[in-house]
């Protein structure tokens, strides 16, 4: 049985804000774009927020995370940063992007910047342990980075 569709619900913030929408009907993602009256330069290895124009309503027990969109990546080298909306955040969705170019990067009103996936989350509720406790054993254990391969 397959689940039943959640409502994401986007509020335009400007009148001339550009609702999220997925390229495909089985795109991961929906597009985000840009709302700016000026153009935004982003300088080599430089980053800038991008407004959106759109603030969200997430399903619960779900987070949007902003991720990048691989022709960006790709073709300008740009990535985003700090991609995470909460459940109960209603304010403006604003994307970090990263410029790893050697050129400057020119943002204009209505391009777009990222995608937002939304993704569920498990309910947890902490535990403390206090030093003289341990963790469960795993076969990795304690090894870092580099460990597995």
């Amino acid at each position: 049985m397959e689940d039943q569709p959640q409502k994401i619900i986007f509020k335009k913030l400007h009148k001339d804000s550009i609702v999220p929408k997925k390229g495909s009907a089985l795109a991961a993602g929906y597009d985000l774009f840009s709302y700016t009256d000026k153009e935004i330069i982003i300088e080599p290895l430089g980053k800038a927020r991008i407004p959106t124009g759109i603030s969200v309503e997430l399903p619960h027990n779900t987070y949007g995370r902003v991720a990048p969109r691989s022709g960006l990546t790709w073709n300008k080298f740009l990535d985003v940063g700090a991609g995470v909306v909460d459940e109960d955040y209603r304010g403006e969705i604003l994307v970090i992007l990263f410029n790893f170019s050697k050129e400057n990067v020119v943002i204009k009103n209505g391009d777009k910047i990222a995608q937002l996936i939304v993704e569920r989350i498990m309910p947890t509720e902490p535990v403390i342990y206090e030093p003289e406790q341990e963790l469960s054993e795993t076969k990795r254990g304690g090894s870092g980075f580099g460990s597995t391969g």
